[in-house]
């Protein structure tokens, strides 16, 4: 299937997901849905132009892999932490401060995330209709890269939502584990994620196709939907929370400053 096709199928395909979980929202009032749902197609994205991509066999088998097993790891945690829970307060706002338009608005937003899915998904295309195989010291890092931030991100969701189920951490500030060492280990690892698919993409014509994914997470996280909106809230419910900020790293785990 041409590269073209491929892309219009996979915004279809996203875009017709999300529609549905909207029309879920608009009876339950929770968007929070649309975070699992988002990951997950996001790695059927990457599974699809495995499938119908002209790149050697091996290295679609690769990209399917690491693509799918990526979105259900993430897809399947944020279903548990967001089942059965009231809505997330990012949500929460955005309904009141859209009313009383807030079902065309939010069907916008989540067709807005289709498109960003579409824009992440351009590392997995450039890798799936490479004409060759990538150099076997690329495949290797790109292998590595892809175990650690798995690896990472899943121990750093792990030791945050164990800190959250004791109850005497109730409105404690997480500082342990990976979390002494970043505010946000799990952005961090999300970033990092990114660059398997840059790796796998050396060597052909559309290389830098493959670096804007990353690019684009990191700005996400870092500067629109991640770090401010959730600082924002917690430096305003955490106690400590200040002091977190001036001795921890936002982003890249570093050894904590001494507390004063």
């Amino acid at each position: 299937m041409p590269a073209l096709f491929a892309v219009a199928l996979g915004l279809f395909c996203v875009a017709l997901l999300l529609s549905v979980v909207w029309l879920i929202q608009l009876r339950t009032r929770n968007a929070g849905m649309v975070d699992p749902v988002w990951s997950c197609s996001l790695g059927l994205l990457g599974v699809l132009y495995a499938v119908v991509g002209s790149a050697p066999l091996q290295t679609r088998v690769v990209l399917g892999v690491f693509a799918g097993v990526w979105g259900l790891r993430l897809g399947g945690h944020l279903f548990a932490r967001n089942w059965g829970r009231p809505e997330d307060g990012r949500y929460a706002r955005l309904r009141r401060d859209w009313a009383p338009h807030t079902a065309r608005k939010m069907f916008w937003f989540f067709q807005l995330q289709a498109g960003i899915a579409l824009l992440l998904s351009l590392g997995f295309l450039v890798v799936a209709y490479r004409n060759t195989e990538p150099g076997t010291v690329w495949t290797v890092l790109a292998v590595v890269v892809w175990l650690v931030s798995i690896f990472g991100e899943a121990i750093a969701d792990r030791q945050l939502e164990r800190f959250k189920r004791q109850p005497w951490n109730r409105g404690q500030v997480c500082s342990t584990g990976l979390w002494r060492y970043s505010r946000h280990p799990n952005y961090f690892f999300e970033c990092l994620h990114w660059f398997t698919y840059v790796f796998l993409a050396v060597g052909t014509g559309g290389f830098w196709l493959a670096l804007l994914p990353p690019v684009i997470m990191a700005w996400l996280l870092l500067k629109l939907s991640g770090i401010p909106i959730t600082e924002a809230h917690l430096a305003q419910s955490r106690p400590g929370y200040a002091e977190y900020i001036r001795t921890t790293s936002a982003f890249i785990p570093w050894p904590p400053k001494r507390p004063r």
